[in-house]
């Protein structure tokens, strides 16, 4: 997925009044791509859209075309499985996962 938006990138860090981009995106990468079969991979984001110079969309252009050339060997987000043993009868997430963690970024595996 690529997307740009108008805030800043920092808006979208662990503390930003967005939130981080990955659970703002939640839905579409993993209700709707990763449910539906599809290996989501982590998003392409333009932040601060709104406000980028000439030269500034040159080098999103050619960030761009350097993520388009990695797919073939880009990494899913390491989403869970529903039926894979993480979860329990009800959906949730077993509490032997993620301990003391909520939200939606229990729902990814750790990196290995």
């Amino acid at each position: 997925m690529a997307t740009s938006v108008g805030a800043r990138e920092s808006g979208f860090g662990p503390r930003g009044v967005h939130g981080s981009v990955e659970e703002v995106l939640f839905p579409v990468l993993h209700g709707t791509l990763w449910y539906t079969g599809i290996a989501a991979l982590p998003p392409f984001v333009v932040y601060g859209a709104d406000r980028t110079t000439e030269a500034d969309s040159a080098e999103h252009a050619a960030a761009l075309r350097a993520r388009l050339r990695a797919l073939p060997t880009a990494e899913p987000i390491p989403y869970r499985h529903e039926n894979g043993g993480d979860y329990d009868d009800g959906l949730v997430l077993r509490p032997r996962f993620a301990p003391g963690r909520s939200g939606l970024g229990v729902h990814t595996r750790p990196a290995p």
